[in-house]
């Protein structure tokens, strides 16, 4: 009987390899050239992809496709977001096909420029709040803030730190960012899966949502349009506010490579402020392809606030459009600041 199934098994993986043939038994044949240089290439080059037919096969014709998309055999990269990519080439020669691809990483050509900062304003704020968001709406100030059994939503008087209004999340969840679009709070957890809208108003909550492939919620901002979330990675996800589904994403990347684990977001004049988790600095987004065009130097500001025990990094940025001014806050930090972010 075993000899049976032994026999029955290897009978089985020749039925399964044969019928396997069909899709390109000979794709390692064939092999895919650009002139990107370990796979890196930056975006003001123009990509070159060949095909090395290793075995001197008659080809038919070949396709080329990056994440999909059909393309030639030179790409103008300018308009491609950053991060990787997958290069596919499908080639039919001798009534056989087969699919061979190989991953690209597109960097920003330029690094980014460097901010400093001038402060206009020093004012209090609780130093009890583990700050994850904070961003102004019609003039008031919201906060929201973490830690399992102390995670809030606040709205804020700015200018004396009085807590305006409140409510406490459950405490199994976990608080993060926060952003308000069309009088919705959009209020993120970090490893619950789930996030909370609420009338900006009353602060009743209006429903909960589920992320889609994100799987934590870390920091979230808007461009009066979509929603843009981090989840700890380097991607920053394009979510449709109304249904909450992510559409689509962008991969952050410098002129050398990916940056993680960026925090809290803020949407400034076309550009997304990320604080990075543990950095006491922001970098600036170009939200069309990812790009870091610029970093800000906040770790001074960590020596102005009182230090005490649970004094932890620098986490909440927020553009007041009246003031045409940025507001900078940390965890558990007791002030608030006011800045002109100034180019060195």
């Amino acid at each position: 009987m075993t000899t049976f199934k032994n026999l029955l098994i290897i009978s089985l993986s020749i039925i399964i390899i044969s019928c396997g043939s069909n899709t390109g038994q000979n794709k390692n044949d064939f092999n895919i050239q650009t002139n990107a240089i370990k796979g890196n290439i930056t975006n003001n080059e123009i990509l070159k992809i060949t095909l090395d037919n290793k075995k001197g096969h008659v080809i038919d014709s070949i396709s080329f496709t990056i994440n999909k998309k059909k393309v030639d055999g030179t790409i103008d990269l300018t308009e491609f977001k950053l991060g990787k990519h997958i290069i596919e080439a499908t080639v039919f020669y001798n009534n056989e096909k087969a699919v061979v691809s190989t991953p690209i990483t597109i960097l920003n050509s330029e690094a980014p420029k460097v901010y400093t900062y001038k402060i206009i304003n020093e004012y209090a704020h609780d130093k009890t709040s583990y700050t994850q968001g904070l961003e102004f709406y019609n003039g008031e100030l919201y906060e929201s803030t973490g830690q399992r059994k102390a995670s809030k939503l606040r709205k804020v008087d700015y200018k004396t730190g009085a807590v305006l209004k409140n409510i406490d999340l459950p405490d199994d969840y976990f608080g993060e960012g926060l952003t308000i679009l069309n009088d919705k709070i959009y209020q993120l957890t970090w490893q619950s899966g789930i996030g909370f809208v609420y009338d900006v108003n009353s602060f009743e909550k209006l429903n909960n949502f589920s992320y889609g492939t994100s799987k934590e919620g870390w920091g979230i901002c808007n461009d009066s349009k979509k929603l843009f979330k981090s989840d700890g990675t380097e991607n920053i996800w394009i979510l449709n506010p109304e249904t909450l589904v992510e559409e689509d994403y962008i991969q952050v990347y410098t002129n050398k490579g990916k940056i993680v684990e960026l925090n809290e977001l803020e949407w400034i004049d076309g550009k997304i402020y990320a604080n990075r988790w543990q950095k006491d600095g922001v970098a600036i987004i170009n939200p069309k392809n990812g790009a870091i065009i610029g970093v800000i130097d906040f770790s001074p500001l960590k020596k102005l606030v009182s230090q005490h025990e649970s004094l932890d990094v620098l986490n909440g940025i927020a553009y007041n459009p009246e003031t045409k001014t940025v507001f900078v806050t940390g965890k558990y930090w007791d002030k608030l600041f006011e800045v002109e972010i100034l180019e060195k």
